[in-house]
C-alpha cells in the first residue's frame, strides 16, 4: 500500500489538520523532483506564462531555477472558491473493515486539498450527501472555518453505523449544491457513482446544471480497483450483501467475473464519455494509489482557470 496511506492511518489517533499538512509538505516535495519543479514553489503567487502576454510581470528569478515562465499573480487574481462535495452513503465505506475505505480516502483528500486551497488564501466550502444534501457550508477563508471543516470531516470518519444503510440519490444534492453555491465556483466532487444507473441521465443534468451556473468541475470517481473493477476474489463461495440495501446474493467469482468486468467497465466508461462530453474533469481515483493524484489533477485545474 501507498506510504502516505500507511502514514495516514494514524488519524484515527491524530489530527486530521496535521496529517492533510504532512501530506501536502510531501508531495510539495516531491514537484521539485519531478517535471513540475518550479511549478510548485511558489505555486500560490505565481501562474504559468501566456504566450503573448506583456513579458512585464515574468519573475526571471524563478525562469534561472526552473526554466519555465511564470508571471506574478496579484490579489484580485489569487482568490479561488472551492466547494468540496462528498458522496457519505452506505456504499463508500467498501471495502468494509478495511484500514481505508472509500470514505476515508475521500476525506483524507479533503482535507489535503483544505490545506493546499488555505495555502493559497483560497475560500472552500464542504457538503455532504447521501440520498439528501446533509451538510453545506459557504466557502470562506478563515482560519476558524478551517477548523471547522476540519472538525467536520473528523466527525463524519467516526460517526458511520452499519445498521443506519443511506441509499445514493445524488440528482437533487447535485441540483442543491448548484444554487446554494451564489459564485462562480471549482466544484470538487467525491462519489463511487453507485447510483441507480437508470437516472444517468437526470443525474448528469444535475451537473450540467453546476457547469449552468458558471462553476467548473472535478468528478473524482472513488474506487477500489482491486475489488470493484478488477474483481479480484478468492475463488470460492461468496455471500455478497449491499451495503445500501442489505440485498444478499450468494455467488462463485470465477463463474460471473468475465460478465461482471465487461458490465463495469461499460457503465464506467460511460461516466467518463459523459464527463467528456459535459466538459467536466473527470478521474478515477483508486484508494489504493495515494493521494498525489487528487493534489496534482486540483493544480492543473487551478493553472488552467489562471
Amino acid at each position: 500500500m501507498n506510504k502516505n496511506i500507511d502514514r495516514l492511518k494514524l488519524a484515527h489517533f491524530g489530527n486530521l489538520e496535521l496529517l492533510a499538512k504532512q501530506v501536502v509538505e510531501g508531495f510539495i516535495t516531491g514537484l521539485h523532483k519531478s517535471p513540475f519543479h518550479g511549478f510548485s514553489v511558489e505555486f500560490a503567487e505565481h501562474r504559468l506564462y501566456n504566450k503573448g502576454e506583456s513579458t512585464r510581470h515574468i519573475d526571471w528569478k524563478l525562469y534561472a531555477r526552473s526554466g519555465k515562465l511564470f508571471t506574478k499573480k496579484y490579489e484580485e487574481e489569487t482568490n479561488l472558491r472551492c466547494q468540496i462535495v462528498i458522496d457519505c452513503s452506505s456504499s463508500m465505506y467498501f471495502p468494509k473493515d478495511a484500514e481505508l475505505n472509500k470514505f476515508d480516502y475521500s476525506v483524507y483528500s479533503a482535507a489535503s486539498l483544505i490545506e493546499l486551497l488555505k495555502r493559497q488564501r483560497d475560500a472552500v466550502g464542504l457538503s455532504f450527501f447521501s440520498n439528501k444534501l446533509e451538510l453545506h457550508t459557504a466557502a470562506k477563508s478563515s482560519m476558524a472555518h478551517h477548523r471547522y471543516l476540519y472538525s467536520e470531516l473528523e466527525k463524519r470518519m467516526t460517526q458511520y453505523s452499519e445498521g443506519a444503510k443511506k441509499e445514493t440519490n445524488a440528482i437533487q444534492a447535485i441540483h442543491d449544491v448548484a444554487e446554494l453555491c451564489h459564485q462562480r465556483s471549482l466544484i470538487i466532487i467525491f462519489s463511487d457513482m453507485l447510483d441507480d444507473p437508470n437516472h444517468l441521465d437526470e443525474l448528469f443534468q444535475a451537473i450540467q446544471h453546476m457547469k449552468h451556473n458558471k462553476h467548473e468541475v472535478i468528478l473524482f470517481h472513488v474506487v477500489d480497483k482491486k475489488m470493484e473493477v478488477d474483481f479480484e476474489l478468492d475463488n470460492r463461495p461468496y455471500n455478497l450483501v449491499d451495503m445500501e440495501t442489505g440485498e444478499s446474493m450468494k455467488l462463485q467469482p470465477a463463474e460471473i467475473k468475465d460478465f461482471y468486468h465487461e458490465s463495469v467497465e461499460k457503465y464506467f466508461n460511460e461516466l467518463k464519455m459523459r464527463c467528456t462530453n459535459y466538459q467536466i474533469d473527470f478521474m478515477a481515483a483508486d484508494i489504493n494509489v495515494g493521494f498525489e493524484q487528487i493534489l496534482l489533477q486540483y493544480m492543473l485545474k487551478r493553472q488552467k482557470l489562471y
